[in-house]
């Protein structure tokens, strides 16, 4: 008979359900234990072997298309690569490195003669590869890339340069051992009239290593060593001084040169060709959230059932001392973090099915490929934001213990941190969701200079009309169905819930757009945008809350069992009057609460919190963590010396 846990984790693991299943079975292999190893020579000793076995099993050939000699199961690759992360996040990274985004760039960059070159050899591990975007200079802003690619038409080669200290490749994940060739982001040059023309940002395949590991002519690389976390990484360095490459070792299906120099691409916009050129790597950015969702969760997993049976203080006519999991605030710190991770991987289902759907199509839609680069790019950042917070509350719930490497939580905080930093800023990021908000996925905005955009924005986002998620039509049901009032029961109304969160995010948008438009007037465009940069992000935070919220109501809607969802039920309800509580002040600013209902908010908590009490191990079961990949020493008292 299925348990009602078994029911909550089948609902939670979504469309590709099969594919967690079948690697939870491979991850509970001996080689896939975790472990905590600051060593970074046996730490990535250790990943080399586990990518061996990896590759050996097929695991990349989701990855790639049928006629590349993948299976073409984007979906199942992304939940593969996410999968990782609760065994070990450097092997998670390195296997996102070598199969999604340098794997990535190739195919989804590439033409032909590189996807019969390389791919296969990709797939399989017989080229290694890194991904060469960042550099010592720009991060973020990957337009403004230093290194140069220029072409010289006498040979029909690339001359691949450093020109700057900052233009070294920095951060690089594989450059600093493993790699043998990168995909290395530059600025292409070529040459009209005896003048240099730039072209902007395009991918070229460098080759940077013989095959004893010995650094090519032109290339040098080197060890970042030590980090913050993730020593299995072999995060390194390139600087190239005039290396040459073939003409064909351009990716060039969005810009090609011709053996004679001339110029040509499909798309006539830079900035269009270069936003075209990065949306088809939006698989990385949907990646990393997910990875650190899936880390958040082990370690909720870990605190949540150390507080079941850690005892501290005795209760009045009671010998036994209490369980910590029994006190409210015990329960306020872990079971509102429960609850988001459980919002935010019914989000993460929803982007990963978006995902696969647009890159495995044939004709996809230009306007759903825009809504996808920013839900990739709020959920990346929500899910690696809430990554922190949780792992670091679960840290500390744990007491000393969780300062203990045996117990996994400080290995997992450390691994996880950079999370909210590459692929993509979070900060960065979520402005990127503002701009695609408040210009109403507008065809031309990504050409727009920022001037241009600020004057588009303050004109056109009053005729923006909200877009829902998938689940508009359940959505619709409820929000119809809701009878609000100031009763105190009414905040457990799903469409009490949705209203309060869809009346926030547009009143942001519409303060935002009217702030711009008013300074516009006043101060310079930059100026403008400056000044308003806190609502902005407030603005894209409230939008990325509803469409979580929405992921969660339309999970809950395909949960088959009574009983699990009935469970989801109070779970949503502790995530959507947490999210209200959290910015309950901006509520009671606005007067979307009364003070006296604001304080219900708070009362709701705690009642969801007691109701959920009893099912906290069911909760955390639910996550569908395998028992070898939730191990701590703590967790098994018998184990304590006699």
């Amino acid at each position: 008979m299925t348990t009602t846990a078994e029911h909550v984790r089948n609902t939670l693991d979504g469309r590709w359900r099969d594919t967690k299943n079948q690697m939870r079975v491979r991850l509970a292999d001996e080689i896939f234990r975790p472990h905590y190893t600051p060593n970074t020579v046996i730490a990535r000793t250790k990943v080399a072997e586990q990518m061996k076995i990896m590759a050996a099993a097929g695991a990349a050939d989701d990855g790639f298309r049928k006629e590349h000699g993948g299976t073409g199961d984007l979906g199942a690759a992304v939940t593969q690569i996410e999968m990782l992360a609760m065994s070990d996040l450097s092997l998670m990274v390195k296997a996102g490195v070598q199969w999604g985004l340098f794997g990535g760039a190739v195919e989804n960059l590439g033409t032909e003669r590189h996807h019969q070159a390389y791919v296969k050899k990709i797939i399989n591990l017989e080229l290694r590869g890194c991904f060469a975007m960042t550099e010592t200079g720009h991060g973020s802003d990957v337009q403004a890339l230093e290194t140069t690619a220029t072409y010289d038409p006498a040979t029909q080669e690339f001359v691949i340069d450093s020109p700057t200290p900052s233009a070294r490749k920095d951060y690089i994940g594989g450059a600093a051992e493993t790699a043998t060739i990168a995909a290395v982001f530059a600025q292409l040059i070529t040459t009209d009239d005896g003048a240099p023309v730039n072209h902007g940002v395009h991918c070229l395949l460098v080759p940077i290593r013989d095959a004893d590991g010995n650094d090519l002519p032109g290339v040098t690389t080197s060890d970042n060593l030590y980090k913050g976390g993730l020593p299995g990484v072999d995060n390194g360095r390139i600087i190239f001084d005039h290396v040459r490459i073939p003409r064909e070792n351009l990716l060039n299906r969005y810009g090609d040169v011709a053996p004679d120099g001339t110029y040509s691409s499909p798309i006539e916009s830079p900035n269009r060709r270069f936003f075209t050129m990065l949306g088809t790597l939006v698989r990385g950015r949907v990646t990393v959230g997910g990875s650190a969702g899936a880390a958040a969760r082990v370690a909720l997993d870990i605190a949540t059932r150390y507080a079941l049976q850690r005892r501290q203080f005795s209760a009045p006519d009671d010998e036994r001392e209490v369980l910590i999991m029994d006190y409210l605030v015990h329960q306020r710190r872990l079971l509102p973090l429960i609850a988001k991770s459980y919002a935010l991987q019914f989000a993460q289902n929803e982007l990963v099915a978006k995902l696969h759907d647009l890159q495995t199509s044939d004709t996809p839609d230009l306007e759903e490929q825009r809504e996808l680069d920013a839900r990739a790019a709020g959920l990346k950042a929500a899910n690696t934001w809430h990554a922190t917070r949780a792992i670091q509350e679960a840290r500390e719930t744990c007491g000393g213990a969780g300062y203990m490497a045996e117990n996994r939580l400080i290995a997992l905080r450390a691994d996880a941190d950079v999370f909210t930093t590459f692929e993509g800023d979070n900060h960065v990021l979520t402005q990127l969701v503002a701009k695609e908000l408040l210009t109403a996925y507008a065809d031309d905005i990504r050409s727009m200079s920022p001037v241009e955009w600020v004057r588009f924005a303050a004109n056109t986002v009053s005729q923006r009309v909200m877009k829902r998620t998938a689940a508009e039509t359940i959505i619709q049901t409820i929000v119809d169905a809701r009878q609000d009032s100031e009763e105190e029961g009414s905040l457990f109304n799903r469409g009490t819930q949705i209203k309060l969160f869809e009346e926030r995010e547009e009143y942001l948008l519409s303060t935002v757009a009217r702030r711009l438009q008013a300074r516009a007037n006043e101060m310079s465009v930059f100026d403008a945008f400056n000044a308003v940069q806190d609502h902005v992000l407030h603005a894209a935070s409230a939008h990325i809350d509803r469409i979580v919220l929405e992921a969660f109501v339309a999970g809950i809607d395909s949960c088959e069992d009574d009983d699990a969802r009935k469970l989801l039920d109070l779970v949503c309800d502790l995530y959507a009057l947490s999210v209200i509580e959290d910015d309950k002040a901006w509520y009671i600013e606005h007067r979307y609460l009364s003070t006296e209902r604001a304080k219900a908010v708070t009362r709701g908590i705690n009642d969801r919190c007691r109701a959920l009490r009893p099912y906290a191990e069911t909760l955390v079961d639910g996550f569908g963590i395998p028992k070898q990949l939730r191990y701590a020493e703590m967790l098994h008292p018998e184990h304590l010396p006699g």
